[in-house]
């Protein structure tokens, strides 16, 4: 079983703006017999530019995301179009859309091992680049996959988008960033004709791999490089605990979905924080303050039975 719900950042911010405290949308239920394990999943999310970006399900400006199940899988992903490819006049979004909608699609056919979110990726990937029209662009990506019937969850990340899961109110598993140097993370590439030595384009076998066992109560964030670059750790384990006390009640996780992602859509836009991406700066020798303008995408999901 498996239950999801989203909201858009511009369904969302106006209703902040209009000083609603209370929030609806439409839950897919999908309902088991068995009493396995399942995932309560929501998602929130805004593009950098409100005005203009895109902001629809399964996609947040250049961010991607889609959740998903089969038999006794729960499947969620998500992924980050590079924007440097828009100066060439290729829309990045476009990569990584195509990329969270063909694993949805493939994952809705039971075409993918439940044992291999890599692999899952990895046949999205390809079927990219043999698409008749070429999709031009970069993404990082992060797909995970619960195994109900084992209650397992396995994970394959690419980059700097990723997973965090608190229990008991701490981090006991999380991703790590994959760069290639500073603010440069391993990406799956598609370049023009005649460009492939110009751009970086990793294997999706790089991808890193986890595989962990999940408890009733787990707390689990996917989410891209916007939220990780400007919202500290201790700050989103505070929030992830709030939800550790839902029991699978999709309408309030919702609403802690909502508070990350407006959290980091605030601070992405402060000039004076020393946000996370400032402080790796700094790290690298670079003398920046601030937060870091980006794509927000929060999935945020529960275990529950």
């Amino acid at each position: 079983m498996m239950q999801s719900v989203y909201w858009t950042g511009r369904v969302l911010s106006r209703a902040i703006r209009n000083g609603l405290t209370s929030f609806s949308s439409a839950a897919e239920l999908n309902v088991s017999k068995k009493k396995h394990p399942y995932l309560v999943s929501v998602v929130c999310g805004f593009p950098k530019d409100i005005a203009n970006g895109r902001s629809h399900k399964g996609q947040f400006g250049d961010d991607a995301w889609f959740s998903t199940n089969f038999n006794n899988a729960d499947v969620i992903g998500v992924a980050d179009g590079v924007g440097g490819w828009r100066a060439y006049g290729i829309d990045p979004g476009e990569f990584s859309s195509y990329l969270m909608r063909t694993c949805e699609r493939l994952v809705r056919m039971g075409h993918f091992k439940m044992s291999e979110p890599g692999d899952l990726l990895a046949k999205s990937y390809y079927e990219l680049l043999e698409h008749k029209k070429p999709i031009l662009g970069s993404s990082t990506a992060c797909v995970m996959i619960l195994d109900r019937s084992e209650s397992i969850m396995r994970a394959a990340n690419i980059g700097d988008s990723g997973f965090m899961v608190v229990r008991g109110g701490r981090v006991v598993h999380r991703s790590h960033e994959q760069q290639h140097y500073f603010n440069t993370p391993y990406q799956l590439s598609l370049p023009p004709p005649g460009h492939d030595r110009n751009v970086l384009s990793d294997r999706p076998e790089s991808a890193e791999t986890a595989e962990f066992k999940v408890e009733c109560g787990d707390v689990i964030l996917v989410a891209t490089d916007g939220v990780f670059d400007n919202v500290p750790e201790p700050v989103l384990v505070a929030e992830m605990r709030r939800a550790q006390a839902l029991e699978g009640d999709a309408q309030r996780l919702q609403a802690v979905a909502n508070s990350i992602a407006w959290m980091a859509r605030n601070l992405s836009f402060d000039g004076c924080y020393m946000s996370p991406f400032a402080k790796s700066a700094r790290q690298n020798g670079i003398d920046a303050i601030g937060g870091k303008p980006d794509d927000i995408t929060v999935l945020l999901a529960i275990v529950a039975l």
